[in-house]
């Protein structure tokens, strides 16, 4: 499946720099849309394109980092638009940018998001209780997939979903589960006596059978991880079709690919999906 090239420049419409933040369970991930992929006249002609990123943790917001990227990011005004699933941590980082704009350093518009927002329809019955991340993730992968096919978005991080998307682009589902470092992490708070093991052991997995209680779960959370993604895009595509493309994003997809031959990365695919909100989200 190959790409559409993005357009070259801004679009002069907008004086403001775009901005975008992406606020999941672990991390907030800050992006400037360096190309937003429209023509002089505001029609689309490509996918909007990302650059200078930034990830900081969620649980303790460094404001002087939020601060310094913004300095180099937009050093006049701007706008953020931000997709959280994470309420708590949205509102701290709203509150910081509240508080960056009122020192009169630079204008600092913010919207947030919403699945209205987004140029991908969704086929389920309470659209407003989607992660707004897949939602986001299914935008851009519908933006980009063949226009005689479904595709298929697997995004391993926190937690990892596998979402399908119809050959008209809507939105129709799909499924949910533990990423790595939550299965781990509940293997250790449920047990007495299992250790939490470390994200390299699992993204590595050693071979079969695991020589020690480190090791098993290593194994287990690694090739158990892979095995359950295999399954569900397997099951996705009797839905879709044998030949349905699979995107792969998230913090744990180079781990996921070998079990997902043909599989596409798409690191920026939720930053993406974020910049197509663009339109109606700055409308409003």
């Amino acid at each position: 499946m190959s790409l559409p090239a993005a357009a070259v420049g801004l679009s002069g419409r907008l004086a403001e720099t775009l901005l975008l933040a992406d606020v999941g369970n672990s991390r907030i991930k800050l992006a400037v849309v360096a190309d937003r992929g429209l023509d002089a006249g505001g029609s689309r002609i490509g996918l909007p394109t990302v650059r200078q990123r930034l990830e900081i943790d969620n649980r303790g917001l460094r404001t002087n980092l939020l601060r310094q990227w913004l300095a180099v990011a937009a050093p006049g005004p701007a706008v953020i638009l931000v997709a959280s699933v994470h309420d708590a941590a949205a509102g701290v980082l709203e509150m910081a940018l509240a508080e960056e704009s009122a020192t009169g350093r630079r204008p600092l518009r913010q919207r947030r998001i919403g699945f209205a927002d987004l140029p991908c329809l969704p086929a389920v019955a309470e659209p407003h209780r989607v992660g707004i991340d897949r939602l986001a993730a299914g935008a851009a992968a519908a933006a980009v997939k063949p226009q005689d096919s479904g595709v298929i978005v697997v995004d391993c991080g926190t937690a990892a979903t596998v979402d399908l998307i119809a050959a008209d682009g809507r939105f129709l589902g799909g499924a949910i589960l533990p990423g790595p470092t939550l299965m781990a992490r509940a293997l250790a708070q449920g047990t007495s006596k299992l250790p939490e093991v470390r994200a390299l052991e699992h993204a590595d997995p050693p071979a079969m059978p695991g020589g020690n209680t480190r090791e098993a779960i290593a194994a287990g959370i690694g090739w158990g991880m892979r095995g359950a993604i295999a399954e569900l895009v397997a099951r996705s595509r009797l839905a879709l079709g044998p030949s349905t493309p699979v995107l792969l994003t998230g913090g744990w997809s180079g781990a996921i690919l070998p079990a997902l031959p043909g599989a596409i990365e798409m690191p920026d695919l939720v930053l993406v999906g974020i910049a197509l909100a663009a339109e109606r989200a700055l409308a409003r």
